[in-house]
């Protein structure tokens, strides 16, 4: 019987792992969920795809994955046979069976991604690892103003880690905003882009929060984006408070177009 792919949406604490890509010797996600399915299948090898790596102590409450399962079962079945095996800090949320084609990396349309701050004097205990602690006089307002000229397409070099192999740093953002939780000194930013630089989106939670701290002024995001320096920017925030929220996928049409675009562009270069 042939294999047959499946699409699973996981969510994952991202405390006790190194990241989200395996590493030799190291916990990892994606280490956890191939050991799952290696049980799953009695000693067969799988390996899984993710829409992206999220680093060492990043969380993620909607990680796309993708992988062939040599033996078909229901969409549902999949996912309580992967939970009945993960550790309880990885969980299986959907599975969809999906077209061979499917890649949970190359077929994104765009991803969200939520980053939690705790404004008060106190960082509660029980959230020390799941959101930053930002004990500041910080103006929310001077980062709500601030943020709006970084919708758009852009260059975004300056929101990138050094440590990056891309050479083209464009991308779009759809969504860049400030979200309060009601009776509480938690705020969360929320980025949604059509793809993500290493470190971007920490790299602009630290600069907006240097400019909540008055350190910046309110328009310093329109200069980073013209000087297109790394140096230039803020801190990168703390991983902990980072999650991966959505992912959105191209339909299939839209996956069609692209890879026919893709084939053109290959046979004007050959």
């Amino acid at each position: 019987m042939s294999s047959q792919r499946y699409r699973v949406t996981i969510a994952y604490d991202g405390t006790p792992y190194a990241g989200f890509q395996i590493q030799p010797n190291e916990p990892t996600v994606q280490g956890e969920i191939e050991r799952a399915l290696l049980l799953m299948t009695k000693g067969t090898p799988i390996s899984i795809v993710g829409s992206g790596r999220t680093d060492s102590g990043v969380h993620a409450s909607g990680q796309v994955i993708h992988f062939d399962y040599p033996k078909p079962m229901p969409a549902s079945a999949m996912v309580r046979a992967l939970n009945s095996i993960l550790k309880p800090s990885v969980r299986a949320l959907t599975a969809d069976i999906v077209s061979p084609d499917f890649h949970a990396r190359y077929d994104t349309k765009s991803k969200r991604y939520r980053y939690r701050v705790n404004l008060g004097a106190v960082n509660p205990p029980f959230e020390r690892h799941y959101m930053l602690h930002h004990p500041y006089r910080t103006d929310v307002e001077r980062m709500e103003a601030a943020l709006p000229v970084l919708l758009g397409t852009h260059d975004f070099a300056s929101f990138c880690s050094t440590k990056t192999d891309k050479t083209d740093f464009t991308r779009t953002l759809t969504t860049a905003r400030i979200e309060r939780v009601p009776n509480s000194d938690e705020i969360q930013f929320v980025f949604e882009g059509n793809g993500f630089l290493y470190n971007m989106v920490r790299i602009l939670v630290g600069t907006s929060l240097q400019i909540g701290d008055r350190l910046r002024p309110v328009d310093e995001f329109e200069r980073l984006l013209q000087v297109k320096d790394r140096n230039q920017a803020g801190p990168t925030a703390a991983a902990h408070g980072l999650y991966l929220e959505h992912v959105s996928y191209l339909s299939d049409s839209e996956r069609i177009a692209k890879r026919a675009a893709w084939q053109e562009q290959f046979e004007q270069e050959e």
